[in-house]
C-alpha cells in the first residue's frame, strides 16, 4: 500500500479572483455555452449512477448567477457551484438516473481536478449556510463577490464576511526509530486507528498545537515537529496542516475525553493493517484513502529506513 496524492490538494482552476466583483462579467460567463455548476443538496453532490461528477448547465438553475458561487476557470470554461438547500425531498431538478453522494464516499476516486472542485465547492457552500447574520450587528447579509463575500445589509454597518477556514494540526508522531503513535475514538468502526489532531488555537503556532494536541491526548512530549503537506478538509471547514513529530517521551496517558486508546506500533504491525477503516477482515485498520493521516502514516511506512 503506497502512498496516494492528497486528494483534495491539487488546484488545478484558475480562480480568477479579479472577475469576482464584475456582476456583468459573471454574467457573460455563466451563459458561456461549456460552463458548468457543481450541485450540493444537504451534505452531497450530484454524480451520475458510477459515482462520476455530474455539473449541470447554468440553463438547470437559472437565468444568473445571482445566487450561484464562481469557484473559477477551467482553461477557459466557467465552473460555478450552487447550493440546492436541506430540504428533506430531492430537488425536483435533479436528473434522471442521478445520485447524491457525501464526498467523502466517492471523493478518493475522483480525478485530482474533480476532487479539488468539490472540495472548493463545499466548503464555500457550507460556509455560507452558517453565515446568516452579521456577527458585528446582528443584520442579515447578502452574498457578493461571486459568492466569496457576504455584506452586512445595515447600511450604518456595512461589514464584510469572508469565507472561514479553522486550521487544524494533524500529526504521526514517531520514537525516531521504528515505532509511530496511533489512537482511535470509540464512535470508530471496531480496528480503526489514525494519527492524532487538533484545532490550533489564538495566539498558537503550529508547532505549539502539535505539542499541546499530542500532550493533551496521549500525554507524550514532543521534541520536534516537521511540516509535510497540507489539505482542504471542508467538513465544514478546516485546513488539516500535516506533520511528523518525534517524541521525547514514551510513557502514554490518554485523556478519555479525546480518545479511547492509543498505542505505539511498529512499523512490521502496520504492514498487516486492513485497506481502510471499513475493509474486510479483523485486526487494525488505516485510515481512508482520502485522508491525509493515512498519506502520513504510508509516507512514513515507505521511506528507506
Amino acid at each position: 500500500m503506497l502512498p496516494r496524492p492528497l486528494a483534495y490538494a491539487q488546484a488545478p482552476i484558475d480562480r480568477a479572483h479579479h472577475l469576482r466583483s464584475d456582476p456583468a462579467h459573471l454574467a457573460t460567463l455563466w451563459s458561456h455555452p461549456d460552463a458548468r455548476v457543481l450541485m450540493m443538496w444537504g451534505g452531497k453532490h450530484l454524480t451520475t449512477a458510477d459515482a462520476a461528477p455530474l455539473p449541470l448547465p447554468p440553463t438547470a438553475i437559472g437565468p444568473t448567477p445571482e445566487q450561484s458561487i464562481f469557484l473559477g476557470l477551467e482553461g477557459t470554461i466557467p465552473v460555478f457551484a450552487h447550493d440546492w438547500g436541506t430540504a428533506e425531498e430531492e430537488p425536483t431538478g435533479t436528473p434522471q438516473d442521478a445520485v447524491w453522494r457525501d464526498l467523502r464516499e466517492n471523493g478518493p476516486d475522483l480525478s485530482g481536478a474533480d476532487a479539488s472542485q468539490h472540495v472548493y465547492a463545499r466548503g464555500l457552500i457550507l460556509w455560507h449556510r452558517r453565515t446568516n447574520f452579521c456577527s458585528v450587528c446582528g443584520s442579515g447579509l447578502t452574498m457578493t463577490d461571486g459568492g466569496h463575500v457576504r455584506r452586512c445589509n445595515n447600511a450604518d454597518c456595512g461589514a464584510s464576511h469572508f469565507p472561514r477556514t479553522d486550521p487544524a494540526v494533524i500529526m504521526l508522531v514517531t520514537d525516531g526509530k521504528d515505532r509511530v503513535l496511533l489512537g482511535r475514538q470509540a464512535s470508530w468502526a471496531p480496528g480503526a486507528v489514525s494519527t492524532l489532531a487538533g484545532f490550533v488555537e489564538p495566539g498558537e503556532t503550529l508547532e505549539q498545537a502539535v505539542a499541546r494536541e499530542v500532550f493533551e491526548e496521549a500525554g507524550i512530549h514532543i521534541a520536534e515537529a516537521r511540516y509535510i503537506a497540507s489539505q482542504p478538509w471542508p467538513f465544514p471547514g478546516s485546513l488539516m496542516v500535516g506533520f511528523e513529530a518525534v517524541a521525547s517521551s514514551e510513557t502514554i496517558t490518554v485523556d478519555p475525553k479525546e480518545l479511547e486508546s492509543a498505542r505505539w506500533f511498529h512499523r512490521d504491525e502496520i504492514k498487516t493493517f486492513r485497506d481502510g477503516w471499513f475493509a474486510e477482515g479483523e485486526g487494525w485498520a488505516l485510515p481512508r484513502q482520502d485522508s491525509i493521516s493515512r498519506f502520513l502514516i504510508l509516507s512514513w511506512l515507505h521511506r528507506p529506513t
